[in-house]
């Protein structure tokens, strides 16, 4: 037998829950940031929550989620309706943590017990033949299974559901253990889509304590170096859109470049970075990341065509095909929020505002019912089609997965203090370093405003670090704490406040709201603006039928754009409007006026009640004396 097989056979050791394995490893590396205890938010991002959880998550129908797993309806050779699950079940067990309610618990409650009453005597839990299983979309799946039942033990503490995912990962390594231990042969994009299993292997081994998990999780790390495999570690400096060449078939094993499966495989070796301590882990992440927004990440904070990495931050101001999958910005989200998290690095949490608030926020629709499948950055917004006669697709699922992993996120406990990465107003509920409730309120309109007010409550004062982020993009600041200016406020960095706080204290920080004129292309050029974190766009809603006038914003030698807003008088939900001037194009010898434009934010172009078409990028004239 050889080495191979003898791993396997070991990992293919039956495991039973016990008290003495029921409990989380203490992991090798530390995350620097904890999430807090409680979140109260009010305003723009609260009714968008509470709309998506009203009108997307609870109005799911659960049992036709889980009629597809009946023994009747295992025939399936080649779709994915095994991922509707638990795509759905960790969207609403997200915001339970956020929203706990009593209705919501009663459906994740009765979502579970019907997925578990559907597990085979041997395990596995999906719609699979049996002569198909461990092909095409089958692990994928499980995984989803696995991180849904993990996600409602955690809230409940439940052993029947985390015994539930120990059998489904059981049956798996079985079944590897019988076919032939090569899981990156398995399913689609060079094994990527199966070995992004590893993410809940690893939380499985960490609330378990089973080896055999982390053994199986290592050997998907070493099978991603084979020949066959994505090679995900040793590619981490080549640009994710080059890393295989074209395959003569898009959507195939061969195809390399499959954007949400990538990122969802790193998703998974930063969780076994934690409980290793493996620099080589981590340096792979955070090598790919930063390719990706070097080469994929476009304004609003998305990418890829068709699905794949293609090196689209150098084209995205041209019509691209089916771009931004909403599906890769909740993985780039995540993946970002997760390197934040284990970090504490401010650029992740500027990435991850520019996502939400553009590109994540412009995928969802009608009251939060609706999530696009893709998003262009001109055109128009176009609903996606059902899939596998599930009622929904993919991206309809894992829209909310991201909508509602912010809010537990926004403020964060560090072994020092607290950390403020976003702004919103509401009350933000923590634990100090010395174990006691600390509450911070926050009274902003942001991001309509760059002020920000907030105000300490805790029962006894405490020295402690309140670390404060500094958009990268606010140039000019203004931070005072009771009535005191801090100095040396660096963008793209934290503001560290360490002092004895009290009840009463507070915070008041300012920052540049001013509109940025954005550029890019080389021989032809486009134009667009940005007003804090917030992409806007020309919409024919304000401006008649058409946007096809070339536009010249109106800015200063240092890019800065003036920005008047204006009310909102078209009853459609608008987060902000503004007028700005532009130079069009003319004939005339002296050269053109100005004209003044209406403008809203990204998230809402589109979107509105009457069909609208929409621009980000405004194309510019050549001249050909400048190039």
């Amino acid at each position: 037998m050889n080495k191979l097989k003898k791993l396997f056979a070991l990992l293919a050791i039956p495991f039973c829950l016990s008290a003495s394995y029921a409990q989380n490893v203490k992991p090798a590396v530390k995350d620097a940031l904890s999430p807090g205890t409680e979140v109260h938010l009010n305003g723009y991002l609260a009714t968008r929550l509470s709309d998506d959880l009203n009108n997307r998550i609870l109005a799911q129908d659960v049992d036709r989620l889980v009629n597809a797993f009946k023994p009747e309806n295992r025939t399936e050779a080649h779709l994915w309706q095994s991922e509707f699950w638990g795509k759905w079940f960790t969207s609403a067990a997200l915001a339970y943590k956020y929203q706990p309610d009593a209705k919501l618990k009663a459906v994740l409650d009765h979502a579970v017990t019907g997925l578990l009453a559907n597990q085979t005597a041997d395990g596995y839990i999906g719609n699979y033949a049996e002569a198909h299983r461990l092909e095409e979309w089958d692990i994928w799946g499980r995984k989803y299974c696995m991180l849904g039942l993990m996600a409602y033990y955690d809230i409940t503490k439940d052993k029947k559901s985390l015994q539930g995912a120990i059998r489904v990962a059981d049956n798996l390594i079985d079944e590897l253990n019988k076919k032939d231990e090569v899981i990156v042969t398995k399913g689609n994009y060079r094994g990527m889509a199966a070995s992004s299993v590893l993410e809940p292997i690893c939380l499985l081994y960490n609330r378990t304590g089973n080896k055999k998990y982390l053994d199986f999780a290592q050997e998907i790390v070493r099978q991603w170096e084979t020949p066959q495999g994505p090679h995900l570690i040793s590619k981490a400096h080549t640009n994710v859109a080059d890393r295989f060449p074209k395959p003569k078939k898009w959507y195939s094993y061969e195809q390399g470049q499959k954007a949400y499966e990538m990122m969802s495989c790193y998703e998974g070796l930063l969780e076994l970075y934690r409980i290793t301590g493996n620099e080589t882990y981590k340096k792979a992440v955070e090598d790919t990341w930063a390719n990706i927004k070097k080469t994929e990440i476009d304004i609003v904070g998305s990418g890829a065509s068709t699905e794949m990495w293609f090196g689209g931050k150098a084209v995205e101001n041209t019509p691209i095909n089916h771009f931004q999958e909403t599906c890769v910005t909740v993985t780039w989200l995540k993946l970002t929020e997760q390197l934040l998290r284990l970090t504490g690095d401010a650029k992740y949490a500027d990435e991850v505002e520019k996502t939400y608030y553009n590109a994540l926020l412009g995928s969802l629709s009608n009251k939060g019912a609706s999530w696009a499948k893709y998003t262009p950055l001109n055109g128009q917004r176009l609903l996606g089609s059902e899939q596998c006669g599930m009622g929904l697709n993919c991206c309809e699922a894992s829209g909310p997965r991201g909508l509602f992993l912010l809010p537990m996120h926004m403020l964060m406990e560090t072994q020092t203090g607290l950390q403020v990465n976003y702004f919103a107003d509401g009350t933000y509920k923590l634990k100090s370093p010395k174990g006691q409730a600390i509450s911070l309120n926050q009274h902003t309109t942001y991001p309509r405003s760059g002020s920000i007010d907030m105000d300490v409550e805790l029962s006894k004062s405490e020295e402690l670090e309140i670390r404060i982020r500094i958009p990268s993009w606010s140039k000019v600041n203004k931070l005072i704490v009771n009535g005191e200016a801090i100095n040396d406020i660096q963008p793209g960095s934290y503001a560290k406040i360490k002092r004895t706080w009290k009840t009463g204290d507070k915070i008041s920080l300012q920052l540049d709201m001013r509109g940025r004129v954005i550029q890019t292309g080389t021989t032809l050029q486009s134009m667009a603006i940005v007003r804090g974190p917030i992409v806007l766009a020309r919409d024919t809603r304000f401006e008649g039928t058409g946007i096809g006038a070339y536009m010249k914003p109106f800015s200063d030698k240092n890019g800065y754009i003036n920005l008047t807003e204006v009310p909102n008088n078209t009853g459609d939900e608008i987060l902000v409007l503004y007028k700005a001037n532009f130079l069009p194009e003319a004939n005339t010898e002296k050269g053109p006026a100005a004209v003044s434009i209406t403008l809203c934010d990204y998230a809402s172009a589109g979107n509105g009640k009457e069909h609208s078409f929409f621009e980000v990028w405004s194309q510019q004239l050549f001249h050909p004396q400048d190039n």
